[in-house]
């Protein structure tokens, strides 16, 4: 449109030096209107619904086609200001009230009993138990025997300082591998390290939950939320070890009543 536009421009300032007699008067009006032509800004044209059908029509029209409805008269404002704004765009996603992951202070006591078995280790390995045995209780051990007996103390010692170092390492990545999720209508977590598994609990199913925090918990700023629900795969749920406890259990109590509300439920006791 732009290449089209600046020709017309051109011919216009050629045509419009040369007299009239060699351009007829029609011509000459014709190449000056072009020339004086204005931009013209083009807006698509504006669409709805049909409160009555829901095809598209356009905005301003007051019958619609499809179905013939009139959508001047007073049903047709009502059926609109029910249905609300029609738009084309994707639904936008829930809010997400809170996010939260186990933290790993709620390993505390597994790592505090992982670093007692550590140090165990070290001083079966660092300590020449059958040495102490020859002397103390004279078992009159050969060499032979001596040697395999240091031997196996450090395989022992060993392998128990990997046990526990792999045990606390699982122990973590499963914790850091699990999430909550915590909309206005569902809870949702996710779990797993190689089988992931994500499941929902619907929030109107929540009957009742509790807050417990241990003395360590309370050092640390953690918690854990259980709840008690109507869902059959998960009748009871628990947040385990989770930052901000008590502003998480506002947060379902609150969502819940609301979505009680909403969906009409009734918990009979």
């Amino acid at each position: 449109m732009l290449y089209v536009k600046y020709n017309l421009h051109f011919f216009a300032r050629f045509f419009k030096n040369f007299p009239d007699e060699v351009i007829p008067w029609p011509s000459f009006l014709l190449v000056s209107d072009i020339y004086g032509m204005e931009r013209t800004t083009y807006f698509p044209s504006q669409t709805k619904k049909c409160p009555f059908c829901a095809e598209t029509i356009q905005a301003c029209a007051i019958k619609c086609r499809f179905c013939g409805e009139f959508l001047n008269t007073n049903q047709a404002r009502a059926a609109e200001t029910e249905s609300g704004p029609s738009t084309e765009d994707e639904p936008a996603e829930e809010d997400v009230l809170f996010r939260a992951k186990p933290s790993l202070w709620g390993i505390a006591p597994a790592i505090i009993r992982g670093l007692c078995l550590v140090v165990l280790a070290g001083f079966l390995i660092k300590l020449r138990l059958e040495n102490l045995a020859n002397n103390v209780l004279e078992l009159q051990l050969t060499q032979d025997q001596v040697s395999t007996v240091g031997r196996y103390r450090i395989i022992v010692g060993t392998g128990l300082i990997i046990a526990v170092a792999f045990f606390l390492l699982i122990r973590i990545v499963r914790l850091k591998m699990t999430y909550y999720e915590i909309t206005p209508e569902r809870i949702e977590w996710g779990r797993g390290i190689l089988d992931r598994r994500i499941d929902n609990l619907d929030m109107f199913r929540v009957i009742d939950l509790k807050l417990r925090r241990s003395l360590l918990d309370c050092i640390f700023g953690i918690g854990t939320v259980g709840l008690i629900t109507t869902d059959k795969s998960d009748p009871e749920f628990v947040f385990e070890k989770i930052r901000r406890p008590r502003q998480l259990y506002d947060i379902i109590k609150k969502a819940s009543l609301q979505a009680d509300r909403r969906s009409g439920v009734v918990h009979l006791e």
